[in-house]
Parts: structure tokens; C-alpha cells; sequence
């Protein structure tokens, strides 16, 4: 029988063997790669001293294809909870050093087993990816593995925060995952997802392509859509995490924190009395008058590379989190395209599904016309913009900077669609459509010359593409001046901050997808 002495150095002998499973020359190769290994990463995420580890003995069950000698403590995954400010999360994260980081069906479980715990502590979870894939000596058990933990992502979205952060190789079946979380932080130069690699592509298609061109972080930034954060490197990508953080409840039962401010509320700014310029169809860039109205300039934006005609991300205002939904017209003027309606419907589906009050900037001329939106889904991809700001419950309040036109005044959380609260500034034009369009139109016949023109513009603008028209019908709640416009959100978000509604009872509604 073995005395405690022995027994204390068995296990720091196995913690020892699981610390350093990749080995020595493993850990190497990955730092000079450029990149940390799972546990380092976790220590970096977390508060200092706060990880716990869970399932660290845990091998592999298969003995073939020459793995049954092959059993390595953790397997390729590291696994357990921690704190990020003071608050509860679960991480896991994929070891390249072990086995490429692939996924064997106990690794499956380990990451099963957190994200049911997860689910019922009510804590948000966090993957950090650098995987070879599915562990091919292991066939279908790896790929049960990996349907198994998809399964859970789509339990947990709406309930629990869910964030990955790809650290290096994701592809095949492995990219559904992150596909399904909220949030994905991608790394420049480092990590890349795509379902089919540039191998198969080449073989079938005959295109040549390389990895970054195919699924790198800028490719997903800024084309696809996929990712929602750009890091220049691991240490940014695990900083922005923590950041996105603290703007998050932990779940969708909770509000998200209070971070106190020394910003007064009733701030006035005189620079906006100027930021939006005179002549209608003249860009200025809206997120100027973000950063004016937010606590202390801090606004974390969300997708900032991709459909930049629509800006969305998270601030504070009175120390309270809010989800800031833009139109840019800086940027295409600010239209709305597929894109845009795509990025912007998901960002406040998000906020509505986690207590984040949303605070829309309208200055939208429209929906972008042209052959490839209609024939790529423009009516069911702007539909999807409509949906979300309908259906959310959070509290909206909405404020017209300037245009806003046709159906696009209609999406972008106007009165008819359950906004709260509804400002504009005293040059906001809003209308069927711009006063240039209209008269074209409406008096064709009484356009003589240039001047005359515009003369029936100034005099459509005056009668109808005026904020006071909506006003008088009860559309606009307050004609307010730009400098005003923080302490008059604030007065609103307070106003609304016990607001109480219920969608009608309903298995779920159907989103055009």
C-alpha cells in the first residue's frame, strides 16, 4: 500500500505529464510558429490564478491505427472555468501540441461535458481553436463527437454568451461550431477556416488558392462575413475577448453589468450643432457622433470591415451597456444592401436576446438598387433587418440625423415597427423618397428649366421631408438639437429601462433565411 508521500508524488507526476503533454520540442515548434500553446492562452485570457482544470487525465479510448500505445494526458483539449473580471466563464481550448489539436471522441466529451455545464450554471463559454480536425484513426465516433457539440452550440444560442476565437487551423466540419457561437475573434496570418481546403479546390474546381486568400482572418473579416473581430495577434485576440466581455450578462436571464462612469449624463456637445453638413447628399462619418454620445469614446465595434454602410458594435451610456445600430453614410451613402441588412439583423437579434437595449442613428436613403441585389435576395435579406428590429423587446430608441427614406425608413426602427422612442434633428428629411426623386416624378410636366426645378424641390422639402410633418402625426417623439443628443437618449434608456413585453406565445417565428 502506497503512503501519502507517494500518493502526493503520483499526482504531481500526472500533472506534470499533462502540463507538458505536447513535449518539450512540441511546445517549441508552436512557439516558433508564432504561437502560444492551449494553456498559456487560458492563463492569458483569465483572471491571474483563477483557471481550473477539468477531465486533465483524460485519453483517448482507441487502439487503432497505431494509437493504442499512443495515450497522452488531456488528449488535445484543455478544459475548465475561470473567472473574466470577476465573473464566471467556461473555456476550452484545442492543443496543437497533442495529436494536431484533432478531435477524438474524448476530447468530444470533455468539451460536451463544459458546455453542459455552462448551460446549467448559466455562464457564458469560450472556445479557443487550433485543431487539425477530426482525428481520422477515430472515423465516426469524432464525427458523433463533433454533430454532439453542434447540438449544444444551437441549445446554448440565446441563453449563454458564446465566443470562439480561432488560433490557427479550423477546417472541414470543424468551422459549423464556430459558425454557430456569436462571436468569432480570427488572428492575422495565423488561423484560417474554410469547409473544403485549398487542396480539394485545386483537385476539383481547378483553381489555385491559397490558405489566407481562401479563410484567412481578413478574408473573413472583410468579405464573408464570418468573422466579427480582427486581432493583429494572439494577445489582441484574447484582450478583445475580455472586452467584448464586459459589455455581456452572463446569461440571457441577467442584465449586463453596470460600469461606473465619471462621463456626465447631461453632457452637451457643440461640435454636432455642425457634424451633419447642410447639403443632404454631402458624407460625414456617423461614427464621430457615436463616439460623442457614448461614456468616455468607448465604442467596441463589431464587424468594422465588413458592409461598412451600416456600423454596429457596443457602448455604454450612464455605465449601462447598449448595442449601436448605424447607418454609414460615409460609406455608400449609408444604403442598405444584403450585407448590411445581414450584419446588422444578427447584431440585434444578439442584443435582444441578452438584455441590450438598442440605439439606432438613422441617416438611410434607401435600399441599393441594381440587378445583382434583386437577383442575390435584396427583399428577403432586408426582410431579415425588418424581422429583428420587430421582434426585439429590448428597449429602441431611434434617432433620424438626416435622411430617411421609403421602406428603409420603415426598417430601421421606426415607430411602426415597436420603437420606444423616436428623435430627429431639425434637418432630418423623411419621406416616400428624396425631394429631388420626387418632384421628377410628381411634376414632370412643370419642370421647365433649373431653377424652376428647384424651386418645387426647396418647396417638397419644406412640405413634406421635414421631421415636424412626422412629428405632428406622433412618428417622431421629439424634434431635438444635435447637441442634446446624449443626455436625450440617456433620459430614454432610463424611461425605458423597466419596460416589460411579450411576443406572442409561438414555438419560434420564420426569419426569412
Amino acid at each position: 500500500m502506497k503512503n501519502l508521500d507517494e500518493l502526493y508524488q503520483e499526482l504531481a507526476r500526472r500533472n506534470k505529464q499533462a502540463d507538458e503533454a505536447g513535449g518539450a520540442s512540441r511546445i517549441a515548434k508552436q512557439h516558433e510558429s508564432g504561437k502560444k500553446i492551449a494553456r498559456e492562452r487560458i492563463v492569458e485570457l483569465l483572471d491571474p490564478g483563477t483557471f481550473n482544470e477539468l477531465d486533465k487525465f483524460v485519453t483517448h479510448r482507441n487502439a487503432d491505427f497505431g494509437m493504442g500505445d499512443k495515450h497522452i494526458a488531456g488528449d488535445g483539449v484543455v478544459a475548465g472555468y475561470g473567472k473574466i473580471d470577476g465573473r464566471l466563464v467556461y473555456v476550452y481550448a484545442y492543443d496543437f501540441t497533442v495529436f494536431g489539436g484533432t478531435l477524438s471522441r474524448a476530447n468530444a466529451n470533455k468539451i460536451i461535458k463544459l458546455q453542459q455545464l455552462a448551460n446549467k450554471m448559466g455562464a457564458p463559454i469560450i472556445g479557443l481553436n487550433d485543431s487539425g480536425g477530426a482525428r481520422i484513426q477515430e472515423g465516426v465516433q469524432s464525427l458523433a463527437g463533433y454533430a454532439e457539440i453542434f447540438h449544444n452550440n444551437v441549445r446554448s444560442s440565446g441563453v449563454i454568451p458564446q465566443i470562439t476565437c480561432i488560433m490557427g487551423p479550423c477546417a472541414g466540419g470543424a468551422v459549423y461550431s464556430p459558425a454557430l457561437t456569436d462571436f468569432i475573434v480570427m488572428v492575422k496570418d495565423t488561423s484560417y477556416m474554410f469547409v473544403t481546403g485549398p487542396d480539394v479546390i485545386k483537385a476539383v474546381t481547378h483553381e489555385e488558392v491559397s490558405k489566407d486568400e481562401l479563410g484567412g482572418a481578413i478574408t473573413h473579416n472583410s468579405k464573408s462575413g464570418v468573422a466579427h473581430f480582427f486581432a493583429d495577434s494572439e494577445e489582441q485576440a484574447l484582450m478583445l475577448i475580455r472586452e467584448l466581455m464586459s459589455f455581456l450578462p452572463v446569461n440571457n436571464m441577467e442584465e449586463p453589468p453596470v460600469v461606473p462612469t465619471t462621463d456626465d449624463p447631461l453632457r452637451e456637445d457643440e461640435a454636432l450643432q455642425t457634424l451633419v453638413p447642410a447639403d443632404p447628399n454631402k458624407p460625414y462619418d456617423i461614427k464621430d457622433l457615436i463616439l460623442s454620445v457614448v461614456d468616455d469614446k468607448n465604442f467596441l465595434e463589431v464587424q468594422p470591415l465588413f458592409a461598412k454602410n451600416i456600423v454596429v458594435g457596443f457602448a455604454r451610456m450612464a455605465g449601462h451597456s447598449v448595442g449601436i445600430v448605424a447607418n454609414q453614410p460615409a460609406h455608400l451613402a449609408g444604403v442598405l444592401d444584403i450585407d448590411a441588412s445581414v450584419k446588422g439583423a444578427r447584431f440585434i437579434r444578439f442584443c435582444d436576446a441578452f438584455n441590450i437595449p438598442i440605439v439606432t442613428f438613422v441617416d438611410v436613403p434607401g435600399f441599393l438598387p441594381g440587378i445583382n441585389q434583386e437577383s442575390n435576395g435584396i427583399i428577403k435579406h432586408g426582410a431579415k433587418l425588418l424581422y429583428a428590429y420587430s421582434e426585439a423587446t429590448v428597449p429602441k430608441i431611434a434617432l433620424i440625423t438626416r435622411k430617411a427614406y421609403g421602406g428603409a425608413y420603415c426598417v430601421m426602427s421606426s415607430k411602426q415597427v415597436g420603437a420606444d422612442v423616436n428623435f430627429a434633428y431639425p434637418m432630418a428629411e423623411i419621406a416616400v423618397m428624396g425631394p429631388e426623386g420626387a418632384v421628377n416624378i410628381l411634376y414632370r410636366s412643370k419642370i421647365n428649366d433649373d431653377e424652376s426645378r428647384q424651386g418645387l424641390i426647396d418647396e417638397y422639402r419644406e412640405k413634406f421631408a421635414n421631421p415636424y410633418r412626422a412629428a405632428e402625426l406622433g412618428y417622431v417623439d421629439e424634434v431635438i438639437y444635435p447637441r442634446q443628443t446624449r443626455y436625450k437618449i440617456i433620459q430614454a434608456l432610463e424611461m425605458t429601462r423597466s419596460k416589460s413585453l411579450q411576443n406572442p406565445p409561438r414555438k419560434h417565428g420564420n426569419i426569412s433565411l
